[in-house]
C-alpha cells in the first residue's frame, strides 16, 4: 500500500498512538504504587542479525526433508510480491527434499497491534513451523509499550499452542529509519522488538541495516523523490519508488540478508521446546481475541455479505464473515469481561461515522473514512482501551450524519471518471471483535 514516504507513516499509525495514549506507565509510576518496576525502553546496537536461541526446529525438519510450513505476519512490505515468496523459493531451493508450504498472513497498514488479534485466524490455525514477523515499519509510531504488548503476546499466544514453532523477528527499512542505523543503533521499533527478542531468545533479522549501509556507500538509492532520476550507474540499486516499498532489486536485498543470516544459523541446528518464561510485561496482550459477529447483537437493518460477491469476496481471506448496514440508526450491542475492545472492520468511501457507548459513557463520532479512502481496505475501530478488569456494555451505532469527505473528493473529482455516488453513503462492514476479554450472553 503505497503512501509516499513521508508522510504515509505518521498519518496511518496516528489513530494507534491516540488509541493507546496513556495506557503505558512507567519505572517512577510502578514504584509510586508499590509494583515491580517496568522495562524501560532503551536503545540498542544495531547488527545484521541476532541468532539467540536459533531456528533448530524448522531447520531440523528442512534438512530431514520433512514437511515446513512457514507463515509470514506483517504489513504491506510481506504483502508485496517480494522477500515473502523470495524467501520462500529460497527455502525450496536450499532444501530440495523438504516439502515446503507459505501461510501468507501480511496486511498491508496494519501493525502488531491488529497482528496480535487475528494471529489464531490467519496463522496458528494453519499450524507453522517457522513464523516471520514484520512489523518495524507500521509500528514505527507507537510507543515501547504498546508494541510489546502486541509483539508479546504474538510469542506467547505462538508458543502457548506449540513451543516447537521457531520464530524470527525481521525489520524491514522505511525512509527515515537511516537516521538511527547510519549511527549503529535499532530505531524506537526495532528496539523494543529486540528487547521482546531477547527476553524470548527468539532470532532477529536486520534487513534494514544493509540497505542503509548500501545507501551510505553510494551503491543505492532510497527512492525517486526530490526530482531525483532512478540511477543510471551501473551496480546503484533503485530501492523503492516511495522510500517504503521496495522494487524488485530492494527486496532482493532483504532476501540476500535472511538467506545469508539462516545459513549461519543453519551451522548450530538444536531443536527443541521453546520456554515461556515469565512475561516481559504482565499486560501483554496474550489474550487477545478476534471473534465473529453473533447476529443477536445486531439490530435488524444488518445483512450477513455474499462471500463470493464484491467487498465480502475481496477480504474473504482475511475476514471469513461480513456484515454490513447502511442506515443511521443501525446498532452493535454486546457485554464483555476485559479491559479492550474494538471492531475488525473495512473504511472506504461510503463509509459512515460511528456512536460508540461504553458503560453509558458517549465517545466522540469516529469516520470509517479517511485521507486515503478512495478504495476501501480492512481497519481496525477503536472502542475503549484501559478498562477495569470488570463487565463492560458496548454499543456501536450509525451516525446520523456522513464523514466530512473534501479532503479525498477535492483530490480526485477532476480525475477522469470520478464518480460522486462512490462518496456518498453511511456504511458500516464489521467482521469480527476484538478483545482482552471475554463476550458474555
Amino acid at each position: 500500500m503505497a503512501r509516499g514516504s513521508r508522510k504515509w507513516l505518521v498519518a496511518l499509525l496516528g489513530p494507534v498512538a491516540v488509541l493507546m495514549a496513556g495506557s503505558g506507565s512507567g519505572a517512577a509510576e510502578a514504584a509510586k504504587e508499590g509494583l515491580a518496576a517496568r522495562p524501560e525502553y532503551k536503545q540498542v546496537e544495531a547488527k545484521p542479525f541476532r541468532a539467540r536461541g536459533g531456528l533448530g526446529n524448522v531447520l531440523a525438519k528442512l534438512e530431514g526433508g520433512k514437511e515446513a510450513r512457514i507463515a509470514y505476519l506483517g504489513g504491506s512490505i510481506t504483502a508485496q510480491n517480494g522477500w515473502r515468496p523470495m524467501t520462500l523459493e529460497w527455502f525450496r531451493k536450499t532444501f530440495p527434499k523438504a516439502k515446503v508450504s507459505e501461510i501468507n498472513a501480511a496486511i498491508g497498514g496494519t501493525g502488531s497491534d491488529l497482528g496480535v488479534f487475528r494471529l489464531k485466524q490467519d496463522v496458528l490455525d494453519h499450524r507453522p513451523d517457522l513464523l516471520f514477523v514484520e512489523f518495524a515499519v507500521n509500528d514505527g509510531g507507537a510507543a515501547s509499550e504498546n508494541i510489546w504488548r502486541g509483539m508479546e503476546g504474538i510469542v506467547r499466544q505462538t508458543w502457548r499452542q506449540d513451543p516447537n514453532t521457531d520464530i524470527c523477528f525481521v525489520y524491514t527499512f522505511a525512509v527515515g529509519f537511516q537516521n538511527d542505523l547510519d549511527r549503529g543503533l535499532c530505531t524506537r521499533s526495532m528496539s523494543s522488538d529486540e528487547a521482546i527478542a531477547d527476553h524470548y531468545g527468539i532470532p532477529s533479522i536486520n534487513m534494514a541495516l544493509r540497505i542503509a549501509r548500501l545507501a551510505r556507500e553510494g551503491k543505492l538509492q532510497f527512492d525517486t523523490k526530490d526530482g531525483k532520476k532512478p540511477p543510471a550507474d551501473k551496480g546503484v540499486i533503485l530501492f523503492s519508488n516511495d522510500g517504503v516499498h521496495p522494487l524488485d532489486a530492494g527486496h532482493e536485498v532483504y532476501r540476500e540478508v535472511i538467506a545469508g543470516a539462516i545459513g549461519e544459523m543453519a551451522k548450530d541446528i538444536r531443536p527443541g521446546r521453546h520456554e515461556l518464561k515469565a512475561p516481559f510485561i504482565p499486560d501483554n496482550w496474550e489474550q487477545a481475541k478476534l471473534l465473529r459477529l453473533d447476529k443477536r447483537m445486531l439490530s435488524p437493518g444488518w445483512r450477513k455479505m455474499d462471500p463470493s460477491k464484491g467487498l465480502a469476496k475481496r477480504f474473504h481471506s482475511r475476514m471469513p464473515e461480513m456484515w454490513e448496514a447502511t442506515r443511521p440508526g443501525e446498532t452493535i450491542q454486546f457485554k464483555f469481561k476485559g479491559t479492550l475492545v474494538k471492531l475488525y472492520d473495512l473504511v472506504g468511501p461510503d463509509g459512515a461515522q460511528v456512536i460508540r457507548t461504553v458503560d453509558g459513557q458517549v465517545a466522540k463520532p469516529i469516520p470509517r473514512f479517511d485521507h486515503y479512502c478512495t478504495y476501501h481496505r480492512i481497519a481496525t475501530l477503536p472502542i475503549a482501551a484501559g478498562l477495569s478488569d470488570g463487565m463492560h456494555s458496548v454499543k456501536i451505532e450509525i451516525h446520523p450524519e456522513q464523514p466530512d469527505r473534501s479532503s479525498v473528493v477535492n483530490r480526485v473529482k477532476n480525475n477522469k471518471g470520478f464518480d460522486p455516488k462512490q462518496y456518498d453513503g453511511t456504511c458500516l462492514r464489521v467482521s469480527g471483535v476484538m478483545l482482552i476479554g471475554d463476550l458474555v450472553d
